[in-house]
């Protein structure tokens, strides 16, 4: 054959009349298409969450949204019942002035309490309730300024001072008093 007879010879492809056309067309788009939703639904199917995290899970979740803090309301004719000094210093100073951390003075030991009796009860007091050294106010804790007192008196006869135990605060003596 010729160069010029390969030209002008008809074109023969496996598509042959305008209906094998058309859905020719149709299969181009319509499978891809098809093949995309399919492997969305594959890939977003199944758990989310990584190997070896909780972060989904409902306990995760209601940990990450719980409450900062919560309101208490308390009744403020309750009667409250006051701490004696001894409750105070084994709830909240024992934990310092028992192995003397921090240089508190031990419990008991005259000669660390000594001076600081000498400058009276007013000066250990106010130490208490503001902070000294690395002793936080109140120590840390959450106590009435008379318990606070009280765990004073305690604390400083116990190193040789002859403190007399503060007076109740007019309320809750009053309660204090009353009959059961």
């Amino acid at each position: 054959m010729s160069a010029s007879q390969e030209h002008d010879a008809p074109h023969e492809g496996p598509i042959k009349t305008p209906t094998q056309l058309i859905w020719t067309v149709v299969a181009s788009f319509v499978v891809p298409i098809a093949i995309i939703v399919l492997l969305v639904n594959y890939v977003a199917a199944g758990d989310k969450s990584g190997a070896g995290t909780a972060a989904m899970s409902e306990e995760a979740i209601a940990q990450r949204i719980q409450p900062v803090g919560v309101v208490m309301l308390k009744d403020a004719s309750a009667v409250v019942a006051l701490r004696t000094g001894e409750e105070v210093y084994n709830a909240q100073c024992a934990a310092c002035h028992t192995a003397g951390l921090a240089g508190a003075p031990k419990l008991g030991d005259e000669g660390a309490w000594s001076p600081r009796v000498k400058t009276g009860y007013d000066a250990l007091l106010t130490s208490a309730l503001k902070g000294k050294g690395a002793m936080a106010a109140q120590g840390g804790g959450e106590f009435s300024d008379f318990e606070i007192g009280r765990a004073v008196v305690f604390m400083a006869n116990k190193g040789g001072a002859k403190f007399d135990e503060p007076k109740a605060p007019a309320a809750a003596a009053s309660a204090a008093s009353a009959p059961k």
